[in-house]
């Protein structure tokens, strides 16, 4: 009778834990489902602004500037394959093997920046960045990056690959009031998002880390000259030629209507 009656009190309180346990992950759940950003308009809406327009016009407006923002969205099919690869080699090589969040990549800059003893390398794939753009902020904290993460999980589920870096690539920033790469290519090269050459592509691809000082109008360090070398490597494995390359090259630049339009916060 003792050992049933032990018996039965251990169920109990087992039972109990698990009902705990249940009743907790169903909070998280819940807590979890109502704080995400709903996505799925993104399928057919394409975004206006980002958090980063809402940044720079804020920081222009408090220096006393008038903020000159330009962002115009094209269809992936209207944007180079030159410039689509170019991105996918120096952000994200693994795009179209994760689901969001690049595990591989991540534990790698945890071991780096434990080694350097301070947040040197990130491994924000590109659906987390399109998660950080359109519904957060540059902060560097964990709880941003935790965010960015179950974003980058629901984008992944709810848009797809093709969709998620469509609006990357029309998001982006470039410059100086240059968000998306319509908007970067007319600025930088006078001609359309389409008719980028591989080696302008790799030169907005570089851009991207830090698209105030490495944007095609400032000069290239030796180092950056050195990693553009290695993206054009890339580029002519992947089949992305220069020598082959069918843009506009030395034509003159198109004749493009070129817009920049002022946007309060």
């Amino acid at each position: 009778m003792r050992v049933s009656a032990l018996t039965e009190a251990m169920t109990r309180r087992t039972l109990a834990w698990a009902g705990g346990c249940l009743l907790g992950a169903a909070a998280l759940a819940a807590v979890y489902l109502s704080w995400l950003p709903d996505v799925t308009e993104l399928r057919s809406s394409n975004p206006m602004t980002t958090q980063y327009v809402r940044i720079y016009v804020q920081r222009m407006l408090r220096t006393g500037n008038k903020p000159a923002v330009s962002m115009r969205w094209v269809p992936l099919e209207e944007i180079s394959p030159n410039l689509q690869k170019a991105v996918l080699i120096a952000e994200d090589d693994r795009f179209y093997r994760h689901r969001g969040v690049d595990w591989e990549s991540f534990e790698g800059a945890i071991r780096y920046n434990w080694s350097k003893r301070k947040f040197a390398r990130g491994a924000s794939t590109i659906t987390q960045q399109v998660a950080r753009n359109l519904f957060l902020s540059p902060s560097r904290s964990p709880m941003r990056k935790l965010k960015e993460t179950l974003i980058a999980r629901y984008l992944e589920r709810e848009l797809g690959k093709p969709r998620i870096l469509e609006i990357y690539l029309n998001i982006a920033e470039w410059g100086e009031g240059v968000f998306g790469a319509e908007a970067a290519s007319q600025a930088y090269f006078g001609r359309h998002a389409s008719d980028l050459s591989v080696e302008e592509a790799v030169d907005l691809a570089m851009a991207l880390p830090s698209p105030y000082e490495r944007n095609p109008d400032k000069p290239a360090s030796e180092q950056l000259l050195k990693l553009r070398e290695l993206y054009l490597e890339r580029m002519r494995r992947a089949g992305y030629s220069p020598e082959e390359d069918a843009g506009p090259g030395g034509q003159e630049p198109l004749e493009i209507e070129y817009t920049r339009t002022g946007e309060k916060p």
